[in-house]
């Protein structure tokens, strides 16, 4: 799903399954900038294990991989 800003103009023709990761994915960047702006930092599922992460950091993650 690249550009989750503009969703296609048919986007109710989609499956909802498709549907639903763009939802979620344009979710998730919202909660990601809006720590990132308050500078609170996420807890994520990393290596078995909760981790504390800067919102930044993953901000910068889903920057590069544009």
């Amino acid at each position: 799903m690249g550009n989750t800003n503009n969703p296609p103009a048919d986007v109710l023709g989609l499956p909802l399954s498709v549907r639903a990761e763009m939802a979620m994915k344009v979710a998730v960047k919202k909660v990601i900038e809006r720590h990132a702006r308050e500078g609170r930092p996420l807890y994520i599922w990393r290596d078995g294990k909760v981790a504390e992460v800067p919102a930044k950091e993953l901000l910068d993650q889903s920057e590069e991989t544009k």
